[in-house]
């Protein structure tokens, strides 16, 4: 295996693929087709493995999952979601999380101390997240109490992030938030401070604080982890309003503004609709931008014959082109691309780890401790105590 290697790329990102696309952001492989599994017995054994199991076990599947795996979920949806099905579930023994590390781990907050969260492979990390790493953090926020900002600071963290940087939060008197409440979330931040630390994807702190909160963009500066000082002086701290981590999602960051010229080229009359973990110049030429649950609406609710080009992961691209044949449905870019992390969690590891809760064994057992897990639980209350939160959507 031969890895590109970029400079100011953390390590964990160098694991995820072959190689580099020197047209989209780090972090990003695009494989094409993704292989059958090798075992035509797979299936039968999953259905035997979850049907010995029973109550005792509860399957959650992201909507960025592979179909083979999400034909055995319980439930799916987006991954705060799935951590409060998994709560309101107490008589589960299992709770079998088919998504990435950060989920299982709010899931783990979530649920009862009676309840063992399982990921069935450890491998399945978030590039994003890890473009986070609480060391970092905490080293940012001495660099802003250096610069005399701290204190009127507020950090916000986007639910794709790992237990440490919520418990950051939680711990400095910041929340979550979600794609669909980031709105919320900043005005509250607002109310408290006069800055905001957005955590890990810069792209939605911005799109939120410029397009919903009317914001400059020289309102806000980058904070990078690589780069001396965080790349940034006291006077462009002190002067700024939106201190955004220098992260991004892997899929959603290589969507770009030619991919949205080319597929209105290509397609007349195309509706395109991305999420905002997009770039600022794809957001701004799209015609609708929302959370996953928003484009899985907005394509039910879209009137037959309509065409739409949406920015998102290709595996939920696909299956609402294959729900909804009465209206076309294309992936935005021409490149085709898995979440290479989210495919991690494939039927082989699926089977593998249901076998083992039949024959008695907990493998990959997610566990967060408990005072990480308190501070976390403080910044995920402060989200839910927002306004219109209640039933909050990623």
């Amino acid at each position: 295996m031969t890895v590109t290697q970029t400079p100011s790329t953390p390590v964990p990102l160098l694991l995820l693929g072959r190689g580099a696309d020197p047209t989209s952001e780090r972090g990003v492989e695009c494989p094409g087709d993704l292989p059958a599994a090798s075992d035509p017995d797979l299936v039968e054994r999953a259905r035997k493995a979850r049907e010995a199991l029973g109550d005792r076990a509860f399957i959650l599947g992201h909507h960025y999952q592979r179909d083979e795996v999400i034909q055995f979920a319980d439930v799916t949806g987006d991954s705060f979601k799935l951590a409060r099905d998994a709560a309101a579930r107490p008589e589960a023994e299992f709770i079998v999380f088919c998504g990435v590390h950060f989920m299982a781990e709010s899931a783990d907050i979530l649920t009862g101390d009676h309840q063992q969260v399982i990921l069935p492979d450890l491998a399945a990390g978030c590039s994003m997240a890890d473009m986070a790493r609480i060391l970092q953090v905490e080293d940012a926020w001495a660099r802003l109490e250096e610069a005399g900002v701290a204190s009127s600071t507020v950090p916000i963290t986007y639910m794709n992030s790992s237990a440490d940087i919520k418990s950051f939060c939680g711990r400095n008197g910041g929340a979550v938030c979600t794609s669909s409440n980031a709105k919320q979330a900043l005005e509250w931040a607002f109310d408290q401070g006069d800055k905001v630390l957005f955590l890990p994807d810069q792209h939605l702190g911005r799109n939120t604080a410029v397009l919903q909160l009317g914001l400059s963009l020289d309102d806000c500066v980058v904070i990078d982890p690589h780069k001396p000082g965080f790349g940034v002086t006291d006077e462009e701290l002190r002067a700024a309003t939106m201190l955004l981590w220098k992260g991004h999602c892997s899929v959603h960051g290589r969507f770009s503004a030619e991919s949205v010229a080319d597929v209105r080229a290509r397609i007349p009359g195309v509706n395109v609709l991305v999420h905002p973990e997009c770039q600022h110049e794809v957001v701004v030429g799209a015609d609708y931008v929302g959370s996953t649950e928003y484009i899985i609406k907005a394509i039910a609710e879209a009137p037959a014959g309509s065409a739409w080009a949406v920015g998102t992961e290709l595996n939920l691209v696909k299956r609402l082109a294959a729900e909804h044949p009465d209206k076309t449905v294309v992936f935005l870019d021409k490149t085709v691309c898995f979440c290479a992390t989210m495919n991690r969690i494939d039927l082989p590891h699926l089977v593998w780890a249901l076998e083992s809760l039949v024959e008695g064994r907990v493998v990959n057992r997610i566990e967060v401790d408990d005072d990480t897990a308190h501070w976390a639980r403080v910044a995920l209350d402060r989200m839910l105590a927002l306004p219109g939160s209640g039933a909050v959507k990623d």
